[in-house]
């Protein structure tokens, strides 16, 4: 594996731990307006799946709300 920045990773800073692809896609799709439900669907998980990507997410970067976590995306070109 390589330790390479990419341009995520970097976005994100050195002390902040990069998102796995998974994870970028389920913010993605939160970012672009689609509801958990919604978002499941069109990744063929559960609306649970869904909400625990998202707590990791927040719980890495120290996120609260929706509208920090669509300012990640919007930050991540995502």
């Amino acid at each position: 594996m390589s330790s390479t920045p990419t341009p995520h990773t970097e976005a994100l800073g050195p002390a902040q731990a990069p998102l796995t692809p998974r994870e970028q896609e389920v913010l993605r799709h939160i970012a672009a307006g689609h509801t958990y439900a919604q978002t499941a669907r069109r990744m063929g998980l559960s609306r649970h799946t869904v909400d625990a990507y998202l707590r990791r997410i927040r719980a890495k970067l120290g996120i609260t709300s929706t509208a920090e976590l669509t300012r990640l995306a919007i930050t991540l070109e995502l």
